[in-house]
């Protein structure tokens, strides 16, 4: 099971209540909803191997120099070196290193790599994996891993943690008329506002959808803007062909990496918390024994 953890934090922090704050009235609404979320995932599914996947980079910069839009909006300030600063809501950013405190006292694998987001951390572990792999995320654009033949899915919280969909390939096929790859050629073509992804005009989500089951894939369809005996119609043509550079490059900023070099890591699910004089600190600290207690139960059982 792989956690892309600031998707699930954000969802934490935004659904559980901000009144929920340590003895010192700190606001822990995130650490304890993620703990929360994180026990009740291994209560309900039991994997053998948890890793929580971390954003050391939220917008890499080889991502921004083939897309210059891509997250831009969402920068609060640009750094030299290093990431640049993501906007953040002021009682969350300090919550971060609580929940990366948390999560190495409980001795749950936590892997971040340089350079790169929490999703090409996944997309790697996907592609390693021998076994099934349950991708938990509130990003749609992981849908691009799901693979029933190799028994990979998204799990997609709706409601908190308790109500989860199961994302597979009959689900996408269903919703969006297109497989796990094609979800990424889909997902291109007609943009992304929240990424800062600018897709063809006119290109929308269900014209995407008709295209790629047409020509395949995007190789299909870009082969067919020079087929004049395509079906294309001429706006169609004239939009994806002035859309030639942003769509040579739109493929490795949307797809995520499954190359990642990944430093060495245990991913074993603890049975008992690494540190538990760490666990019950940061219990006290942050006012988190309850959460603190339900996760250790779940580990246990």
């Amino acid at each position: 099971m792989l956690l892309d953890t600031a998707s699930l934090y954000y969802r934490a922090y935004f659904g559980v209540p901000d009144s929920v704050k340590a003895p010192d009235g700190t606001p822990v609404n995130a650490v304890r909803g993620l703990l929360d979320f994180i026990g009740r995932l291994v209560q309900d599914h039991r994997p053998d191997d948890l890793v929580a996947c971390m954003d050391a980079d939220w917008r890499p910069h080889w991502r921004v120099e083939l897309i210059p839009s891509y997250k831009a909006h969402r920068v609060a300030e640009e750094t030299e070196s290093g990431p640049d600063l993501e906007e953040t809501p002021d009682t969350l950013a300090p919550q971060v290193p609580i929940i990366e405190t948390a999560l190495d006292a409980f001795g749950i694998a936590r892997v971040g790599v340089a350079g790169y987001e929490a999703d090409d951390v996944i997309g790697t572990l996907t592609a390693r994996a021998s076994g099934p792999v349950d991708i938990v995320t509130g990003d749609r654009d992981l849908y691009q891993l799901v693979d029933d033949a190799r028994q990979r899915r998204v799990l997609y919280p709706l409601k908190g943690v308790g109500t989860l969909q199961v994302t597979d390939e009959a689900w996408l096929r269903e919703k969006y008329g297109v497989d796990g790859p094609g979800y990424a050629d889909l997902a291109l073509l007609r943009g992304d506002p929240s990424d800062g992804l600018p897709g063809v005009p006119g290109i929308g989500e269900k014209t995407a959808a008709k295209l790629l089951d047409a020509y395949g894939d995007l190789a299909g369809i870009i082969a067919a803007i020079d087929d004049p005996k395509s079906k294309l119609t001429p706006t169609q043509r004239k939009r994806l062909d002035e859309s030639r550079p942003y769509l040579a490059v739109a493929p490795k900023v949307v797809k995520v990496a499954s190359d990642v070099p990944l430093p060495a890591f245990d991913p074993a699910l603890p049975k008992v918390p690494a540190q538990p004089e760490l666990v019950e600190a940061l219990a006290h600290r942050w006012g988190l024994g309850g959460a603190v207690s339900r996760l250790s139960s779940a580990l246990h059982a």
